[in-house]
This record gives structure tokens, C-alpha cells and sequence, in this order.
């Protein structure tokens, strides 16, 4: 019998167009419990496999969200920083201008 594709690249995605696996044939009697096919586990990896692709997104928001945050973070540390500096200017420029005029109090 010739199957178009594998197990692990089948032809077709969709599990219930995809050619049922069968097993090797063994001795067993007719009408035994075992099956030949258990797809519980198949069933099982799917669901899980869907659970994480539909949890993806919710990765993802939380991911963008933790790199805004850290985004938001350093800028606001950088604008801490300019207007610390700006005050710094301002707080010299205010000395000199004490200076000059305590020296022009003391000449006088």
C-alpha cells in the first residue's frame, strides 16, 4: 500500500483525513481488547499543543509588556538624570552670583 507522506510530515494536517496507522500484524485471537490503533496519547499531545498555541499570545503580551515597563523604567531614570543636572547648573550659577556678590559687599 502506498501512503502519501509520513508520520512525522504527514500529507494532510487535519488528524481525521490522515491514513489511520496500523500495526504489524500479530498473534493474537480475534476479538482481543487490545486495538490497533491508540490514539489517545495522538489526542492527548494535540490538546497540549493547542493549550500552549492558545497561550501564546498571553506569552507574548506579557513579554511586550515587561519590555515597555523596562523601557518606561530607563526613561524615566534619564529624565531624572537631566533634570538633577539642570539643578546642579542652576544651583552654580546661583553660588557664583552669591559670590560676586558678597565680594562686591566686602570691596565696597
Amino acid at each position: 500500500m502506498q501512503l502519501v507522506g509520513t508520520i512525522d510530515r504527514p500529507h494532510t494536517h487535519d488528524p481525521r483525513n490522515q491514513a489511520p496507522m496500523t500495526t504489524t500484524p500479530t498473534k493474537e485471537p480475534v476479538g482481543s481488547a487490545t486495538l490497533d490503533v491508540t490514539n489517545s496519547g495522538a489526542n492527548d499531545s494535540r490538546q497540549n499543543r493547542n493549550r500552549e498555541m492558545q497561550l501564546i499570545p498571553e506569552a507574548l503580551a506579557r513579554a511586550h509588556m515587561h519590555d515597555r515597563l523596562t523601557t518606561a523604567e530607563v526613561e524615566r531614570r534619564a529624565l531624572r538624570l537631566v533634570s538633577a543636572r539642570r539643578m546642579q547648573r542652576r544651583a552654580e550659577r546661583v553660588s557664583l552670583r552669591a559670590r560676586r556678590a558678597l565680594a562686591m559687599a566686602v570691596m565696597q
